[in-house]
């Protein structure tokens, strides 16, 4: 007797990606529409609902999925163990494994930098180099080479004593200042790694770092010129003093440290033991400071140039051997030493002896500034994984395939496409990383195919950048850093920082467009 299971045909399979909204509207329109209504929920959510960004594209990645027609099975995998990898599991690891490690370096060495005073030594030495006259300009660089390891707002917490000391001094507006110094530290945010914005961005598009830090030096050069002299113009128009509640708080912050210093240095006196070590590492109780206790050796300038620009050099031979060297042992050695993960862990130790050890931090100092420095990294982190996620189901439902095709009927160039695309998302939501890894998600899968070079790649990378820093207004967190940390009113900083901002959007994005054609 037959059974009667083994009597009934078998079912015939579902085709993949024919649920959601494709049941409604079939073929291209029903993924474009998809798309649409994905990047309208993902900006409702942010803007009006205030929900978490990592959320936020996490759920818009889910319901765009489905919508979409992919599969429970597809999006999260199955429970038991299979072949097969969930497209969540395969955007956010995918995108991770190349980023996180090095945006945790780079926020270790900037941390170090920071804590040991190399950003003081520089303004410092830059300022007595250019002078009164040339102030605005020494500040201008201080933000350029100092932002390379550094956030845009720990720079600006670090630096803004610095700012407030000049623009006292020199009685006339802090805009002349503060502007320049905003507008170094916002390029090296928006074009050069290890910031999370570029590297992400590399990640995604499978771009060497060697590349992304020589295009992002060569058009973020011409950009940051032409923004250092709006900021000469507005500086001079516009005057807003100095902030006193902030210039007393840093004064403030500086004698405790002062006192601090001064207290563990005696305590290590009475007891014979180094003149750095911490007192609570000695047992002792301070004594009686002496004037000697307060002065802080400085940090020599050429050690500061030598760290920050360590692994920029050894990133670019590396990128740069695999073009004019055959392969070889050397050659080898060179791309060994160059690997992103190898070069940024070169600079952090080189930081480690040279600022920490060498003048006197214990190790348990070195351990507590990394570790505290790690703390607001895991945000941004989970933000550029969530962008991986995106990106991941765009391309696994066939959206992406719709989009590069309709853009191509559009005729518009990819790399103006990829700068209006990330402007209109960073005006609408405000955050730079998140217009930066959507907008990478979309036009990704447009570049697939067409045989473009690394360097025609990390341009494109630098057109999304620039549009990620787009009219900075009240929806972004630094537009409000701004105003509050250097005292300017809303209306003004809409008319300095917001008109800064898209002055070297603007740039970054006409020299990236412009050297496209030619390579």
């Amino acid at each position: 007797m037959t059974p009667l299971l083994a009597a009934a045909p078998p079912a015939p399979e579902t085709p993949p990606h024919t649920g959601g909204l494709l049941l409604l509207l079939d073929g291209t329109a029903g993924l474009l529409t998809v798309a649409a209504l994905g990047i309208v929920l993902l900006l409702v959510l942010i803007i009006k609902v205030r929900l978490q960004p990592f959320v936020a594209l996490l759920a818009v990645s889910i319901a765009v999925g489905l919508s979409a027609g992919l599969s429970v099975t597809e999006l999260f995998g199955t429970v038991q163990r299979s072949a097969s990898v969930s497209m969540i599991e395969s955007g956010m690891g995918g995108i991770l494994g190349h980023v996180a490690i090095i945006i945790g370096l780079g926020t270790m060495l900037g941390a170090i930098l920071e804590v040991s005073g190399g950003a003081e030594a520089l303004s410092t030495r830059l300022l007595n180099l250019f002078g009164e006259k040339r102030a605005p300009l020494a500040m201008g660089l201080t933000g350029l080479i100092f932002g390379i390891p550094v956030f845009f707002d720990v720079g600006i917490f670090v630096l803004a004593p610095i700012v407030y000391a000049a623009a006292k001094r020199s009685g006339k507006s802090i805009l002349l200042y503060c502007m320049p110094l905003l507008a170094g530290l916002s390029m090296t945010h928006a074009f050069l790694p290890p910031h999370p914005g570029p590297v992400a961005a590399a990640g995604l598009f499978k771009v060497d770092l060697g590349w992304v830090i020589l295009m992002g030096i060569v058009v973020g050069i011409p950009a940051v010129l032409a923004a250092w002299a709006y900021a000469a113009w507005i500086g001079k128009r516009l005057f807003v003093p100095v902030p006193q509640d902030m210039l007393e708080a840093a004064d403030e912050a500086k004698a405790a440290v002062a006192e601090e210093r001064a207290a563990r240095r005696a305590a290590a006196r009475s007891t014979g033991g180094p003149a750095n070590a911490a007192a609570g590492e000695t047992g002792a109780v301070a004594t009686t400071t002496t004037p000697d206790d307060y002065a802080e050796e400085p940090v020599p300038l050429p050690t500061v140039f030598l760290i920050i620009g360590t692994p920029l050099l050894l990133i670019l031979a590396a990128t740069f051997s695999s073009i004019a060297l055959d392969p070889s042992t050397f050659r080898s050695v060179i791309e060994f030493f160059g690997h992103p993960f190898v070069a940024l862990t070169i600079a952090l130790l080189m930081a480690y002896y040279l600022l920490g050890i060498r003048r006197g931090w214990s190790r348990k100092s070195l351990e507590t500034v990394s570790t505290s420095s790690l703390k607001p990294v895991g945000n941004i982190l989970l933000v550029v994984g969530a962008g991986g996620v995106f990106g991941a189901v765009l391309k696994g439902s066939g959206i992406a395939d719709a989009l590069a095709d309709t853009f191509n009927d559009v005729g518009l160039p990819v790399i103006v496409l990829a700068y209006l695309i990330s402007v209109v998302l960073r005006v609408a939501q405000g955050s730079a990383t998140v217009a930066i890894v959507t907008t990478a998600g979309i036009v990704v899968p447009l570049v697939e195919g067409q045989d473009l070079s690394q360097a025609h790649l990390a341009l494109i990378i630098m057109a999304i950048s620039a549009g990620s820093i787009f009219a900075s207004h009240v929806n972004d967190g630094g537009f409000w850093i701004v105003a509050k940390y250097f005292g300017i009113s809303e209306r003004d900083t809409l008319k300095s920082w917001t008109v800064l901002e898209t002055v070297l959007s603007v740039a970054g994005f006409a020299m990236a467009a412009a050297l496209s054609v030619f390579i």
